[in-house]
């Protein structure tokens, strides 16, 4: 059978078999598609093709060829190589020697929650080195902001990652930003600042949940012992007030800050569980885990969705005495498992299976009580036949994921459903063997650069010895929380072994650029079980790939790390632009979705 004949008898492509058997008998079709039978039959030729030529296109197929040239129809790759030089006419971009590499993906982020922040939000401090960066970013946002709306920046950004290694005071956010109220917090809970405007609305808005913020003369919003998180409680306050428009806005600013650093499709871990109303103590994954998607998925049933996003589901329930007994536990997960469907959706957004856990993990030795949960939530989702993954990195944790996981094969069988770990930092050779054999894929940790050598000297990321066990390997950056959401961060620390400060923090444990590669493109897509449509540039998968504006295999270290793509396609449209490859040939792109930054909308010219 060939691969085009596999991929469409795929699961995946059973839901496209019954929309189009829907559509043969006059169902209306979604805005924008087009009926392909009676295009035929009308004699009309497909949408005009999209030719990129004249580059350096890795495919990261196989072989991992390098060709020169690509053709895109009908948003996925038609040919690739001499056989896409022919063909009718077509819309072209000339690449001039760059490098192309396919669309990055995340196997391991919180997108949706980058997706709610409040304000005009600013996700690119993550890419500033020092605070003059960082104010001349904020000072840019401020152009297409109201009067009277927050400038905000909040979580996936490092202090540390600034060379002073400080938040900006008062008086440097006033002078950036002197007219428009400024909240900046780091990491998911404080502390923040502001600027005079900002100090101002805080001091004196009250609700009856929260009374005023409580700022310093330098803008400093921290914890007060015995008072309460005022980090937090500035968050709560701008959450209140954000509408639903204000939320599609702030949706669509994540795609296009995404799409900026090269990610087309992300797999979301989402967020613990945490509904009802909002409170004053709620972090940035204080989010109604089940309406927190509203907004994304108006702006897709809208055809204006234009980064990949598959969603798992998060389930963090430990033991809870009140429910009794073993049977009456997990009440939300037994409830999922019977009324959702995983694996649905289409090539834009999809549900995906349960993860980044499936309850609270109770190591069995120290918690009985809660290990007993755990394990009957792995039996659950086994005998459910969903995909289940857990997020562990000590080898004793993994060790219990593992055995456990070859206890649901030995009961239910697994091996088909391809169960996942994440992060999998200590993962033993023994260990990873096992998992092997059982079908399962890892996600490595790429994002442990934010963090310090080990005073023995020893690595805290074991990628080569992942690498080299041949499981299926991804990488993530697990954004946008705790860490940045640019996976180019994670491809330098893999391959290097240096943090943030340039500290050799993971000695012996390099892989080489193109085994990291593989894993934040084919290995992410094996894990996030698409490999039959993404992770390479290969004829008949979806068109997704990026421009570099530097050789990813053979610039230095530090440029590598700096690499910032200059033109990103999903589905064979231009999402991201910064119009480096204009004014030699004549192009187009006659679509909506084109961002040349994070606020930014730019078009091609015609």
């Amino acid at each position: 059978m060939s691969k085009e004949e596999k991929a469409r008898l795929s699961r995946r492509n059973l839901l496209k078999a019954a929309a189009g058997a829907v559509a043969a008998v006059g169902a209306p079709l979604p805005v924008g598609a087009s009926n392909r039978r009676d295009d035929d039959r009308r004699g009309n030729d497909h949408e005009r093709d999209l030719v990129l030529r004249n580059g350096k296109i890795h495919t990261m197929d196989d072989g991992n060829s390098v060709v020169r040239t690509v053709r895109i129809r009908d948003g996925r790759f038609l040919a690739v190589g001499r056989d896409a030089e022919q063909g009718p006419d077509a819309k072209e971009i000339d690449l001039r020697g760059r490098t192309v590499v396919p669309g990055l993906i995340e196997s391991h982020t919180h997108f949706v929650s980058l997706a709610n922040r409040p304000g005009y939000h600013v996700a690119g401090l993550e890419l500033a080195t020092n605070l003059a960066e960082v104010l001349a970013m904020l000072a840019a946002r401020r152009r297409d902001v109201p009067p009277g709306q927050f400038i905000t920046s909040m979580g996936g950004w490092l202090v540390r990652q600034w060379t002073e290694n400080r938040l900006p005071t008062l008086a440097e956010l006033d002078s950036a930003v002197p007219d428009r109220p400024v909240y900046l917090m780091a990491g998911g809970s404080g502390p923040g600042v502001t600027n005079t405007l900002g100090k101002a609305f805080f001091e004196s808005v009250s609700t009856p949940l929260a009374g005023p913020v409580v700022v310093g003369a330098d803008g400093s919003i921290v914890n007060i012992a015995g008072v309460g998180n005022m980090a937090t409680r500035a968050l709560y306050h701008l959450r209140v007030l954000q509408t639903f428009e204000d939320k599609r806005r702030s949706a669509l600013d994540a795609m296009a800050y995404t799409a900026r650093v090269g990610l087309t499709t992300c797999l979301d871990q989402v967020l613990p569980p945490s509904p009802g109303p909002l409170a004053p103590t709620q972090a940035l994954s204080g989010l109604d885990h089940y309406r927190m998607y509203d907004a994304w998925l108006s702006l897709h049933r809208e055809g204006k969705a234009y980064t990949r996003l598959q969603t798992n589901f998060l389930h963090n329930q430990g033991f809870i005495a009140a429910l009794g007994a073993l049977e009456n536990q997990l009440p939300e997960l037994r409830e999922r498992l019977r009324n959702t469907f995983p694996d649905f959706g289409d090539d834009m957004m999809r549900t995906g299976w349960i993860g980044e856990w499936g309850a609270a993990f109770g190591a069995q030795a120290t918690n009985p009580n809660g290990y007993a949960v755990w394990y009957e939530a792995q039996r659950l989702i086994a005998r459910a036949g969903w995909r289940n993954e857990n997020s562990q990195s000590t080898v004793a944790n993994i060790e219990q994921v593992v055995s456990t996981y070859e206890a649901m094969d030995a009961e239910f069988g697994i091996k088909d459903l391809r169960w996942g770990l994440q992060h999998a930092e200590m993962a033993t050779p023994e260990q990873l063997a096992r998992l092997k054999a059982l079908n399962c894929g890892v996600s490595m940790s790429g994002f442990r650069w934010t963090g310090e050598p080990r005073a023995d000297g020893l690595p805290i990321v074991l990628f080569k010895q992942i690498v080299e066990s041949g499981i299926p390997a991804g990488m993530h950056e697990d954004g946008v929380h705790i860490a940045p959401h640019n996976p180019w961060f994670a491809l330098h620390f893999a391959t290097t072994g240096r943090n943030y400060a340039g500290a050799l923090s993971n000695p012996g444990q390099q892989i080489t650029r193109q085994q990291a590669l593989h894993a934040y493109t084919r290995g992410n897509a094996w894990y996030a079980n698409r490999e039959d449509d993404l992770g390479s540039i290969e004829e008949g998968k979806l068109a997704d790939l990026v421009v570099l504006d530097k050789d990813y295999f053979t610039v230095s270290d530090a440029q590598m790390r700096a690499i910032k793509p200059i033109l990103s396609v999903v589905a064979g449209k231009v999402v991201h632009d910064t119009g480096a490859l204009r004014g030699r040939r004549d192009w187009d792109h006659d679509h909506d979705h084109c961002h040349g930054n994070d606020h930014h909308h730019r078009k091609g010219r015609k």
